[in-house]
């Protein structure tokens, strides 16, 4: 499979072309020619030194990621930045991004994948964001600690804990999701009367907004929600006849 065929193949099927003035990610290809051919794809969450050293490890041709290199341009190619782009161009590694469209996608999405977790059905956007949607919102029946449970069980948290603030009914029905750092939609959830909020990571007033609200609050990890979308490109890949691998490094937050 040719590198530009891969990675229109992935931008037809996330609308990437659509983020474009949503999101700070530069996404698609950010680091690779114009022509490569592709048989052995890595997928990771993070375009970090340890992704990309096992990902060249595994003689990949491509490692496709859920957060990039680029956020708002590059200006200078020095420290860090320069290290990791060093570290693919040597070793003919090309990087694929998908950011806020990976959150996004009813079916491949990250949170998507929590709402098949959690069995959800009657599912429709959430999380606003400009024109677009990076959420999902669903309906089911499941008790506080049940959601707690499987959340638990599927993610990998890095041995973390999964952080529950239970200030709403016990038995949840309606269940508002946006992965990674989500809590700024606590207000949106609390407006469509959503009885959970499941996302990554925290803010300390989420405290005191979900207690003043009624809202059960989820904070599962923002590594651990964030895995399912590169997971089902995984998967997409596989069906195309490519090699994959996925580079787990949980982070614990």
């Amino acid at each position: 499979m040719n590198l530009a065929e891969l990675t229109e193949e992935y931008d037809d099927r996330l609308r990437t072309s659509d983020f474009a003035d949503v999101d700070a990610s530069a996404n698609g290809l950010q680091v690779g020619p114009d022509e490569k051919e592709v048989e052995r794809v890595a997928f990771a969450v993070d375009a970090a030194e340890k992704t990309i050293e096992d990902a060249a490890k595994w003689d990949a041709d491509t490692l496709v990621v859920h957060h990039g290199l680029s956020w708002g341009g590059i200006e200078r190619v020095t420290g860090r930045d320069y290290d990791r782009i060093a570290s693919l161009i040597e070793s003919d590694v090309a990087l694929y991004v998908s950011h806020l469209p990976l959150d996004s996608h009813p079916e491949l999405g990250n949170a998507a994948g929590i709402a098949d977790l959690l069995e959800l059905d009657s599912r429709e956007p959430f999380g606003s964001m400009g024109p677009e949607h990076i959420g999902q919102r669903g309906r089911g029946k499941l008790t506080v600690e049940e959601i707690r449970e499987r959340l638990a069980d599927e993610l990998d948290t890095g041995g973390q804990a999964i952080q529950v603030f239970d200030f709403g009914p016990e038995t949840v029905e309606d269940v508002a999701i946006v992965t990674g750092s989500g809590v700024d939609w606590l207000d949106e959830a609390i407006d469509v009367g959503a009885d959970a909020l499941i996302t990554g990571e925290g803010k300390q007033k989420v405290y005191h907004e979900a207690r003043e609200a009624g809202l059960n609050v989820f904070l599962a990890g923002h590594y651990a929600t964030e895995t399912f979308g590169v997971q089902s490109l995984q998967s997409l890949a596989e069906e195309w006849g490519l090699k994959t691998t996925f580079i787990d490094e949980p982070t614990g937050l």
